[in-house]
């Protein structure tokens, strides 16, 4: 067999040969396929942000609900606080005015007595002597429950902190600034020094004038 015929009988198989063919209900159903597969991916992905959604809206709800709490709380601890800032304000004046409340009950008693010992008919010498000393009775007991102690100044040395001096007096008898008179007392309370004392204290004698 010559070319020519070899290339002419190659051709005439090529064009016997069965071509496929394509069925248009295959391809629908494809298609189909395609589309429901997109909706199902995109029904689970929209499923799967509202699931995420309503987990943020839950924290955030959770959050919110905490966050008034705290609030809340605030709130009523500034509330408090404020209170107990005008109860301990109340308290601290009521403190400073009625400080010497008791103090003050037991001077009134005293000072009934008083008017009754100046309000007594036939008074003596000697009455009036006992009127003084049942008063003066009564002040030491006030001074002691009080614990207010009187200040020994006499014949001790002079003491800047707890005395007071009035004068000077030359003495031979005593050291340079030793106490010799007092002229009222001093007093401690609860140890600290309350009142200081009124004292004289002595020098030592100037030079004698010759004659």
């Amino acid at each position: 067999m010559t070319q020519k015929n070899k290339k002419h009988s190659s051709t005439e198989s090529v064009a016997s040969a069965p071509k496929e063919e394509t069925h248009p209900n295959q391809d629908a159903e494809t298609l189909e396929e395609t589309r429901d597969e997109a909706r199902e991916f995109e029904q689970d992905a929209v499923a799967i942000l509202q699931t995420q959604l309503d987990e943020k809206e839950a924290l955030l709800e959770k959050a919110n609900k905490g966050l008034a709490e705290l609030k809340n709380d605030y709130l009523r601890l500034q509330a408090e606080t404020e209170n107990f800032k005008k109860r301990l304000a109340k308290e601290k004046q009521d403190s400073v005015q009625y400080a010497n409340q008791r103090l003050l009950k037991e001077i009134i008693s005293i000072h009934d007595n008083l008017e009754r010992a100046m309000n007594a008919e036939n008074v003596t010498i000697d009455t009036l002597r006992e009127g003084v000393e049942m008063i003066l009775k009564q002040f030491e007991v006030i001074f002691e429950k009080e614990n207010v102690t009187v200040i020994e100044s006499m014949g001790q040395k002079f003491d800047p902190s707890i005395h007071e001096v009035l004068s000077q007096v030359e003495s031979e008898h005593h050291e340079e600034d030793t106490i010799t008179h007092e002229f009222s007392r001093g007093y401690y309370l609860n140890g600290r020094m309350l009142r200081p004392a009124k004292v004289v204290i002595a020098k030592p004698p100037g030079p004698k004038n010759q004659k």
